[in-house]
């Protein structure tokens, strides 16, 4: 088993669940493709709301509540071509996403949205973005090869929760 998957999956055995795991999972993206901003949100495709579970930027993007899942560009490529949604510029942003000023004023005009994908559904994404024109197709691709690690950590999530929830936490 290779480093990588070795201190990950000590993340994912760690008991501060999901937190332990997230981190992780932030800290492994970012080792092979940076990201000024990174969050990763998970899905509920029977309500089609999304929710944020983790963030580079607690001020500005918390973790908390629910959103519906946008219509459109966007859901078209992750929930229905189940492949990448890429942006390279400030103007392509603000095609898809309301926070679009946000995003600029964080230093970030471009984006990639890798889908989580599980039994069939896209289960969340891992969101990552950066300055004006970075997620050219080699680094999405090195983006996509991260999607194992992806999976382990959503996955790991909806166990916590479903613990949680049996628990009465």
């Amino acid at each position: 088993m290779s480093s990588d998957w070795t201190s990950f999956l000590a993340a994912v055995a760690a008991p501060d669940q999901p937190v332990a795991t997230l981190a992780a999972l932030q800290v492994r993206f970012r080792s092979v493709v940076d990201a000024r901003l990174f969050t990763v949100m998970v899905y509920e495709q029977k309500t089609g709301m999304a929710r944020r579970i983790h963030t580079s930027h607690p001020q500005e993007y918390p973790v908390s509540g629910t959103k519906p899942l946008s219509r459109g560009k966007w859901s078209d490529a992750i929930v229905g071509g189940r492949r990448c949604f890429v942006a390279n510029t400030i103007e392509a942003i603000s095609e898809v996403f309301p926070d679009h000023e946000l995003i600029k004023s964080l230093g970030c005009e471009s984006v990639v949205n890798l889908p989580v994908l599980f039994a069939g559904e896209v289960i969340g994404t891992v969101n990552l973005l950066d300055r004006r024109d970075y997620y050219l197709p080699e680094r999405v691709a090195r983006i996509e090869s991260l999607a194992p690690f992806a999976t382990v950590a959503l996955l790991a999530t909806r166990c916590t929760d479903q613990a949680a929830a049996a628990s009465g936490a």
